[in-house]
């Protein structure tokens, strides 16, 4: 692991040095790549300072236990207590740190939310979802652009698809991909029964331009006009899209502009991700077991959360993680479970690297 962090602080240091060469101004995406990669490293390279610290103040202060002063040996006997689980805990996080990175992490995403099992209370609880993550996207700092949306007759979706935009989107919210079950009682229910729904959530990393190829000629494209609420809102013009990309038969619809040219910016937005995603959940599969293992399928059929109003509570049962504040979940204050979810799944990619972590 030492010989990784040498090699990271040289390398932070000659990054450092390129960013200071004013030649670099005439050349903005290397001054762009080389800014992200200095920010990557100086957080590993700041951690690694710290551990050199501490590990000489514990190594000061284990010489010190034997001094022929008792007060001196004293006092180093409780700062060696103290330095001990500092130094521990700062390894494990250099541990963490030094994992091979998921080269979506830095990525936007889009969020899609689609109801379920279960009728009309699906689609309510989807909306639910998608506000929950609104929410959570406010409280970072996020930026969040609806792209399409797919109402249900009662004030819930069928589908609702958004392009969220910050820093580390991606890395913070991929865990969420899979089915969400709800346990309540409706509020078209008039018999108090709980009943049972599920949605689905997907969590696509943003496609650029240079990583998905889409060629025209296999694209089928349709206009038609937008359904709507009818009144001054009623579209007049054919300006709904509908994208097929033939070879793999995906399909995106957008209707939510009234600009054809908007909607079909969106759809094809849409499509390059989910296109991303595809290729990149088949290039999954012909990964280690390990890695399998650690990551799952990524199937979405997966039940991964159940959300019970009548307890208030919240259960992932991919890592047995329970939460009794459900009502402060659904407004978005979901960084417990997300920040659970991400050190279980760094500590089996610590123990997939041989490293013997602390639990």
């Amino acid at each position: 692991m030492f010989d990784k962090l040498e090699a990271v602080e040289a390398r932070y240091f000659e990054v450092e040095s390129r960013l200071g060469d004013p030649d670099l101004a005439d050349h903005p995406e290397e001054f762009r790549r080389l800014s992200r990669e200095h920010g990557s490293l100086g957080e590993i390279v700041a951690e690694y300072r710290r551990y050199k610290k501490i590990k000489d103040e514990l190594t000061e202060n284990k010489e010190l236990i034997f001094d022929s002063d008792d007060e001196i040996s004293s006092m180093a006997k409780e700062e060696v207590k103290r330095l001990d689980p500092e130094l521990a805990s700062v390894t494990e996080s250099l541990q963490f740190l030094l994992l091979p990175k998921d080269p979506n992490d830095e990525k936007n995403i889009l969020l899609e939310v689609r109801a379920g099992a279960g009728g009309d209370e699906a689609g309510l609880f989807a909306a639910e979802v998608f506000r929950m993550y609104e929410r959570f996207a406010a409280k970072q700092g996020w930026q969040l652009e609806m792209m399409s949306a797919s109402p249900s007759g009662i004030g819930g979706f069928k589908e609702i698809i958004a392009l969220v935009t910050g820093n580390n989107v991606f890395s913070r919210l991929k865990y969420e991909a899979g089915v969400h079950r709800v346990q309540r009682v409706p509020a078209t229910e008039t018999q108090g029964r709980v009943h049972t729904s599920t949605v689905t959530v997907a969590i696509l990393p943003e496609a650029e331009d240079v990583e998905v190829t889409i060629n025209p000629t296999e694209l089928r494209i349709d206009v038609y006009r937008s359904g709507g609420a009818g009144g001054q809102g009623v579209n007049t013009t054919d300006s709904a899209v509908r994208i097929t990309h033939i070879p793999t038969g995906l399909v995106v619809v957008c209707q939510d502009e009234r600009s054809q040219l908007k909607n079909k910016a969106k759809a094809m937005k849409i499509l390059k991700s989910r296109m991303l995603d595809q290729a990149q959940a088949a290039s999954a599969k012909e990964h280690s077991d390990a890695r399998k293992n650690m990551v799952g399928t990524g199937d979405r059929s997966e039940r991964i959360r159940t959300y019970n109003f009548p307890q208030g509570r919240l259960t992932d049962h991919r890592i047995g993680l329970t939460v009794h504040q459900l009502p402060e979940v659904m407004e978005g204050k979901i960084d417990e479970v997300l920040s659970a979810l991400q050190r279980h799944y760094q500590m089996e990619a610590l123990r997939e690297q041989g490293f013997a972590a602390r639990g």
